[in-house]
C-alpha cells in the first residue's frame, strides 16, 4: 500500500484562498497531515484548515516561542482543537536566533526557554479547554530528550536521512505507539537532478549560516563539510558556500528526483519511523506548481 507524505502548506499572501483549495484537495486523496511553517501567520492558516478540510490532521510546524505570550496561543490552539475535533497539533520551536534579532526579540537559553513556555500553555488549559497534543521543534539529542520529557511529539526540519535511526532509538519502546514524529524535508520532482539540487542549495543556504543547523549536521556525519562552511563564512566568502555543499550532504538532507525517485526516497523516510512532510519546490512554477506535481505523483 502506497503512503501518501503530510504537506507543507504556506499561507502566502494574495494567494491564501487557492492554498485553502489545495489544502481540501489534499484532505479529498487522504495525505497524511498538513503542516504550516512558523511565517505568515500559521496559526491563522490552521484556524482556516479546521473550516475547509474534514479528516486530514494539521499542524503549525512551528509556532516560534518568542512570537506571542502562552497564555494566548494556549486560547488559539485549543479553540482551533475543539472546532476541528481534535485534528490539531501545536508544534512550537525556539526558531533561531538571527530570525529574533532581526525582529528584536531576546531569547534566553533554548531548552529552559521551551520547558518554560510548555508548562505555560499547559498551565492555561482551564481558560482554554482541552489542549492539542504539543509537539517540539527538533533538532539534537537534548531538544530531542525535552519534547519526550514534556511534549507528544518531535518534530525535524533539513534532518539527514542516514543519521535519523540514532535519534529515533532514544524513544523508548513503550512510547513509539504515541510519540509522533516528523521531518520538513526539502522536495522537488525533476529528473534532472542537478537543477533540482540548485534549487536545494537555494533552499538550504539559509540554514547553513546557522550555527545549530551546522552544530547538527556535524553530529550527523558531515563534519568536514560544515567545517569547510564555517571557514568560508569566517573569511567572508559566501560565494564560496554553494560549491561547498556537497551532493553527498544535500541528498541525505532533501529529496529530489523524477516521480518515481522521489517516491521511493519518501519511502526511505517513512522507514526510518518518521513521517516525511513534503516542503514543495519546483523548477519550473511557485508553491502551488509544485504541490500539484505531488498531487500527480500520487494520483
Amino acid at each position: 500500500m502506497t503512503r501518501l507524505p503530510a504537506l507543507s502548506v504556506i499561507g502566502t499572501p494574495t494567494k491564501r484562498n487557492a492554498l485553502l483549495e489545495v489544502a481540501a484537495e489534499a484532505d479529498r486523496r487522504g495525505f497524511a497531515g498538513l503542516a504550516s511553517p512558523g511565517i505568515n501567520g500559521n496559526l491563522a492558516l490552521c484556524g482556516s484548515l479546521a473550516h475547509v478540510t474534514n479528516e486530514i490532521p494539521f499542524w503549525t510546524s512551528i509556532q516560534p516561542i518568542y512570537h506571542s505570550h502562552f497564555g494566548e496561543v494556549a486560547i488559539t490552539a485549543g479553540h482551533i482543537a475543539e472546532v476541528s475535533n481534535g485534528r490539531f497539533r501545536l508544534g512550537l520551536g525556539v526558531s533561531h536566533a538571527p530570525a529574533m534579532d532581526r525582529l528584536g526579540i531576546d531569547t534566553g537559553k533554548p531548552l529552559g526557554d521551551m520547558r518554560t513556555y510548555v508548562n505555560g500553555i499547559r498551565s492555561a488549559e482551564r481558560a482554554s479547554g482541552a489542549l492539542p497534543p504539543i509537539l517540539l521543534a527538533t533538532l539534537r539529542d537534548k531538544m530531542l530528550d525535552l519534547a519526550l520529557e514534556v511534549g507528544d511529539g518531535a518534530i525535524w526540519a533539513n534532518a539527514s536521512r542516514s543519521y535519523m535511526p540514532t535519534q529515533v532509538a532514544r524513544i523508548p519502546d513503550d512510547r513509539r505507539a504515541t510519540f509522533s514524529l516528523a521531518n520538513m524535508v526539502p522536495t522537488v520532482i525533476d529528473a534532472d537532478r542537478d537543477a533540482a539540487r540548485a534549487i536545494h542549495r537555494r533552499t538550504l543556504g539559509g540554514y547553513i549560516v546557522l550555527p545549530n543547523y551546522r552544530n547538527y549536521w556535524k553530529q550527523a556525519g558531515y563534519a568536514e563539510e560544515m567545517e569547510a562552511i564555517e571557514a568560508a563564512l569566517a573569511a567572508g566568502d559566501r560565494d564560496a558556500l554553494p560549491g561547498l555543499m556537497t551532493d553527498r550532504w544535500l541528498d541525505d538532507c532533501t529529496i529530489s528526483g523524477s516521480p518515481i525517485e522521489v517516491r521511493d526516497q519518501l519511502e526511505a523516510w517513512f522507514d526510518t519511523g518518521v513521517l516525511p512532510i513534503a516542503v514543495m519546490s519546483s523548477t519550473s512554477g511557485g508553491q502551488l506548481h509544485a504541490i500539484g506535481q505531488l498531487f500527480e505523483l500520487f494520483s
